[in-house]
């Protein structure tokens, strides 16, 4: 199991519960690594907040946080920078400890901190997350981005499809149908959501077989946000691990025919070579979404208070000022996903016997969790971790020149 699990997912439940139940997308990971990084400086009540914040030793989080980053996972462009107006000796040992490749200089003005974050991001994102002001000694920033293409893309459908009882069905026109193959969908009962639907897609495999795994999780419209975001991360880092699985999994032939928000599920007769003459069969249908958000980072539970009086202490000063926060951007089409993130701190022929199908239509028509992990089948640190997260309450039309 990836040591970070655990501790990104916590991190990630306090991210996404603050941000609450509007549309949004956020990187934990892209918050938790810059956090990690300032994790060794850090003494008394001040290291006891960070080890708190991070969901774990300081010094055992900043040698997670630079194993990520000296071998990035092909599908997650990453890079960390560390700018100072005047480098300062107390930081020395600090400074030599951060990741090798962590660019270094000179506190650049307004403009160039864009820039940087255009550059780092591919242009997702086009301005840095903190403002450099006259007071600022120092800018310690991360940068995530991800553009991968869906190896078999979605299929298109009427957005009535999403059913009658969803508000979006009526507000969009046509939405994404999973394709014959390639996609896997299921039912799955989860201890914090109840019974959610499940939608997982990868994307980007690559030559060794690394790639990424984007999960969409939709539950009953009254369970909380928190707690679908919750089962999501649980989730897509189960099926990451696990290929061919279906996390949770529940049979069809165990839930009632019918219409519900969730599914639409009907039976009908079939030929299969099913052992007991039972066939599964799934799709889904969900809307194309994109986001832009921006994260306030500087209250308590994230931690960069305490990395601020860390290190404030190793300078000499008392109650430093600091700012922390987090650029992202994702979106979700027929054809592929691309997400962003910058955090600043600164701080799958004859006729088979007769049998009973039982198929589903697993609609994603009312708020819903998305979550993109990192897949290496060599299991190397980058494996299952969940990258980027989003809770879907505003979907797009699906653009003209995707339609058809």
């Amino acid at each position: 199991m990836t040591p970070l699990r655990a501790p990104l997912a916590r991190y990630a439940e306090r991210l996404h519960r603050a941000a609450g139940d509007t549309h949004h997308v956020a990187s934990p990971l892209g918050a938790w690594l810059l956090l990690a990084l300032t994790g060794p400086t850090a003494t008394g009540d001040a290291r006891a907040a960070l080890a708190d914040a991070l969901g774990a030793d300081p010094d055992d989080a900043a040698a997670e946080a630079r194993a990520l980053l000296a071998a990035p996972h092909p599908m997650v462009a990453a890079a960390t920078a560390l700018w100072e107006r005047t480098p300062a000796a107390e930081l020395a040992a600090w400074r030599a400890a951060l990741p090798e490749d962590t660019e270094r200089g000179a506190l650049p003005d307004q403009a160039a901190l864009d820039a940087w974050a255009r550059e780092r991001t591919g242009g997702l994102i086009e301005r840095f997350p903190v403002d450099v002001a006259p007071e600022t000694l120092l800018l310690l920033a991360s940068a995530l981005a991800t553009r991968v293409s869906w190896a078999d893309p979605f299929d298109t459908a009427p957005a009535t499809e999403l059913g009658a009882g969803s508000a979006w069905s009526g507000r969009l026109s046509q939405v994404l149908r999973t394709p014959s193959f390639g996609h896997r969908c299921w039912v799955s009962a989860t201890g914090r959501a109840g019974d959610v639907v499940v939608h997982a897609v990868p994307a980007g495999t690559g030559d060794d077989g690394a790639g990424m795994l984007v999960v969409s999780v939709a539950a009953a419209p009254e369970v909380p946000a928190a707690d679908v975001l919750a089962a999501a991360q649980e989730l897509a880092s189960a099926a990451a691990f696990a290929p061919d699985a279906v996390p949770g999994h529940r049979s069809l032939f165990d839930l009632p025919l019918g219409e519900t928000p969730l599914w639409a599920l009907r039976e009908e007769p079939t030929r299969t070579y099913a052992a007991d003459g039972r066939e599964e069969r799934a799709t889904a249908v969900l809307p194309c979404w994109s986001a832009q958000s921006r994260h306030d980072l500087t209250a308590p539970g994230f931690g960069f208070d305490a990395a601020a009086r860390a290190l404030g202490e190793l300078l000499g000063l008392t109650g430093p000022e600091f700012d922390a926060a987090q650029s992202a951007v994702a979106r979700f089409g027929r054809y592929g996903f691309e997400a962003a993130a910058v955090t600043a701190f600164g701080r799958a022929t004859a006729l088979p016997p007769e049998g009973v199908a039982r198929i589903a239509e697993l609609r994603f028509g009312h708020p819903y969790a998305v979550v993109a992990v990192t897949t290496d089948p060599a299991g190397g640190p980058w494996h299952a971790l969940p990258v980027y997260s989003a809770w879907v309450a505003d979907p797009e039309e699906l653009p003209a020149d995707e339609a058809g």
